[in-house]
């Protein structure tokens, strides 16, 4: 039988599906790719993989006795979609009759679905919502503090959301780029949304050639390609601000900085300038200061400054900066120093977020809309900051300061989960298991065996983006890809869409939620609306069936280079950026009125508690950086063969500096247990010289296998997260700190603990 072929796709990049015979047997990369990822040959292991959930399923002790304290180690019962959505009715009603919508968590976040239809954050809100309203979340945990640091200094946080001057300007104009996070290639395999062209690696490479000169600064030489011939400035980690701040009171000291800017295009610096040469607190925030801090050579510090202000600079910060404890200073200092340099708005010039994060970022796009799918509005007006969930569930009633405001954290009675996984991305793992076992029922979609599947009480199966229909694509792309149904969905797994309709007709709200559309007319009304969109800009789209046909749209180049606040530098009184005083605040009014010690009106050094400065290296000396993984997208295929072939006996790698292995007695390939007073993991040692000494380098996504319960507990797979520390950034944005974790490491002694994460829980015949 001849192969079938069918488009689709997935954020780690677009592909043809590959059928024979009606099974899934390969993926091939979209044609217009250069550099696609080799992620997409895991598909379809994956999709028959002993970690599918096949059938609805509940939990045997909930079902029995509503049990909560057995979750994650409790057996489950598969029934009939009919009873399982019954149950998940009776639920929400209940709730909602005896508690109202704010005892309800709408609870998902993660990529999910690079389609826009099934994309599962934005369908359990727009269900949620249309049937009364429920707890919501703000931001993400990839920008979350950006997103609310942002706009009180520059007036907004597209910048972080991937608005940057494009990779045409930078070649063309920038002679050096200082990177602070680094530009790691393996982040460039994803984008939120998917892509027809993973675009990061010839950027680079196109960037080199033209003689950009690069600065990375990480604690890791593998945050740079060789082929950049980067200069490595190996920092500790959390201390990016410091550095900016020197380099800033370099560019003061010396008169370097651009006064005429300072003061046409910002406001504030005045306060700023007091406090780089310590004139009330008595501390210059000079070079040595900083050196003292950053074990980044004083002098160089010095030098890098000079050349800065004497080229065309850019300066970016990866995503990671400001997931650690007071992550909002390195990026408002970042600013500050793009400020004091004269270049924002510029050609290649000024500072940007994310180069280093995911494919995309500055990659040239008209600004055209992209596919999207409404959610609606949330009747409860109730949310929480997205990474304050185990405070939520842990202390119902308590309050907390968000961005200016005081509110308290609600009550809830059900958790409904769709789309991501919490028991990988969030931080104290044993905290947030702790506090998952408040709520009275949890509800989750997934499609495989996860460590939230595990610890939900109804599981509804949920099919992959090969057995549905869809239309997919990302405002950083200039494709937009239709996604075909290649297989019929495996065991009994259904539609995210599909069940929400289902369950919304049972609530008496059908219509709202569908709006009288199903799968394929949700698909051609998200390409008409696309469709509109572009020609209300001139640019007319194919008809919806040349674009199902051929399997994408390509939208065409701008017709010139973008560049980040060009309008406000030629004329700010025209074109005012949308901060109070219309400038860039480097003093804000604003900030500061709130009264927040862990964030000032300014960009400030603030140690985190934990860091290789604090008291607390006495007990946990090595610093632990928890990267993106270069073998799949956080914890999604993770059981996969990709991601299968670089652990090591089913355990994640734990890069160490060599001399920190010797000074344990660690070699590599050794089993070892990382571990502070919050948990524990195993993991497989790998001796890198690429890590600065003092530093340990792991990357995310394992799947939560633990051993026993609370701090004490041991996870069995390498899961960084067990460690990680569960506070806010600041009381501003209330980010994820997840950078800021401090462990000692030593090797495992006696046999292996079998791993058990990728089997099925077990399956309770009767109750």
């Amino acid at each position: 039988m001849p192969i079938a072929r069918f488009p689709s796709l997935s954020h780690w990049g677009a592909f043809t599906a590959l059928v024979e015979d009606g099974r899934l047997v390969g993926c091939e990369p979209f044609v217009h790719d250069r550099n696609p990822s080799p992620m997409l040959s895991a598909i379809p292991a994956l999709v028959y993989g002993a970690t599918r959930v096949a059938r609805p399923a509940v939990r045997a002790g909930w079902l029995k006795q509503r049990d909560r304290e057995r979750r994650g180690d409790d057996g489950f019962i598969e029934v009939s979609w009919d009873t399982a959505l019954g149950l998940v009715d009776a639920e929400l009603k209940r709730v909602r009759e005896r508690h109202g919508a704010q005892a309800i968590f709408g609870g998902s976040y993660g990529w999910s679905s690079a389609g826009r239809l099934h994309h599962a954050r934005t369908l359990v809100r727009r269900f949620l919502f249309a049937g009364g309203g429920c707890v919501d979340q703000l931001s993400n945990y990839s920008w979350g503090a950006a997103q609310f640091l942002l706009p009180h200094v520059i007036g907004t946080y597209a910048p972080v959301a991937g608005v940057a001057t494009d990779w045409p300007s930078i070649v063309s104009h920038t002679r050096l780029m200082v990177a602070f996070g680094g530009l790691a290639l393996k982040n460039g395999q994803i984008t939120s949304g998917g892509a027809g062209e993973h675009s990061m690696p010839d950027w680079l490479r196109a960037a080199a050639q033209a003689g950009v000169e690069f600065v990375v600064v990480s604690p890791y030489r593998g945050d740079a390609p060789a082929f950049l011939k980067a200069r490595w400035v190996p920092i500790r980690p959390n201390t990016d601000c410091a550095l900016m701040l020197a380099m800033a009171h370099t560019l003061v000291s010396e008169n370097r900085c651009d006064r005429a800017f300072l003061e046409r295009y910002c406001t504030g610096f005045d306060r700023f300038e007091r406090y780089l040469l310590g004139r009330d607190d008595g501390t210059p925030k000079d070079a040595r200061w900083a050196a003292a801090i950053t074990g980044v050579d004083a002098g160089f510090i010095v030098e890098l400054a000079r050349k800065a202000a004497g080229v065309r600079t850019m300066l970016t910060c990866a995503w990671s900066l400001q997931r650690a404890q007071r992550g909002e200073q390195p990026y408002w200092a970042a600013i500050a120093l793009a400020a004091m340099l004269g270049q924002v708005g510029l050609p290649g010039g000024g500072f940007a977020f994310g180069h280093g994060s995911t494919n995309g970022i500055g990659n040239p796009r008209p600004p055209l809309p992209g596919p999207e799918m409404q959610m609606g509005s949330n009747p409860a007006k109730r949310a929480i900051p997205v990474a304050r969930i185990a405070d939520m569930l842990a202390d119902p009633g308590a309050q907390y300061e968000f961005n200016g405001k005081r509110d308290t954290y609600p009550d809830v009675r059900l958790v409904y989960w769709a789309g991501g996984n919490p028991f990988h991305h969030h931080q104290d793992l044993n905290r947030l298991r702790a506090a998952w076992r408040k709520p009275e029922t949890i509800v989750v979609h997934e499609q495989h065996w996860t460590a939230t599947a595990r610890q939900a009480d109804i599981v509804l199966p949920a099919t992959t983006m090969v057995e549905r229909n869809d239309i997919g694509g990302s405002t950083r792309d200039r494709y937009v890809l239709a996604m075909h149904q290649a297989i019929a969905p495996v065991g009994q797994a259904r539609n995210d869409f599909a069940i929400f309709a289902e369950l919304a007709a049972r609530g008496g709200f059908e219509t709202g939620f569908t709006e009288g559309r199903d799968e394929a007319g949700w698909v051609r009304h998200i390409y008409a609306t696309l469709r509109r969109g572009c020609l209300d800009q001139g640019v007319e789209l194919a008809p919806f069936e040349a674009f199902w046909e051929q399997g994408y749209v390509e939208l065409p180049r701008p017709s010139r280079d973008f560049v980040l606040f060009e309008a406000f530098r030629a004329d700010p009184r025209a074109n005012p950026l949308a901060t109070p005083s219309g400038k860039i605040e480097l003093f804000s009014e604003t900030v500061a009125g709130f009264g927040y010690d862990d964030c000032p009106g300014h960009p400030t050094w603030l140690p985190p508690a934990e860091w290789l400065g604090a008291e607390a290296v006495r007990d946990y000396p090595l610093h632990l950086i928890s990267v993106q993984p270069p073998d799949r997208l956080h914890s999604q295929m993770d059981p996969g063969p990709v991601a299968s072939a670089h652990k090591v006996a089913g355990r994640e790698k734990l890069h160490i500096h060599p001399q920190d292995a010797a000074a344990r007695g660690i070699r590599s390939g050794d089993l070892v247990r990382v571990h502070n007073a919050r948990g524990a993991c195993l993991a497989a040692a790998a001796l890198d010289d690429n890590v600065r000494a003092g530093v340990l380098i792991m990357a995310t996504g394992s799947w939560f296998d633990p051993a026993g319960d609370g701090a004490s507990s041991l996870d069995l797979r390498g899961n960084p997260n067990v460690l990680t520390l569960d506070v806010g950034t600041s009381r501003l944005t209330q980010g994820p700190s997840a950078q800021s974790v401090l462990v000692e490491v030593e090797r495992w002694k006696g046999q292996a603990p079998a791993v058990a994460a990728w089997a099925p829980p077990e399956r309770v015949a009767q109750v």
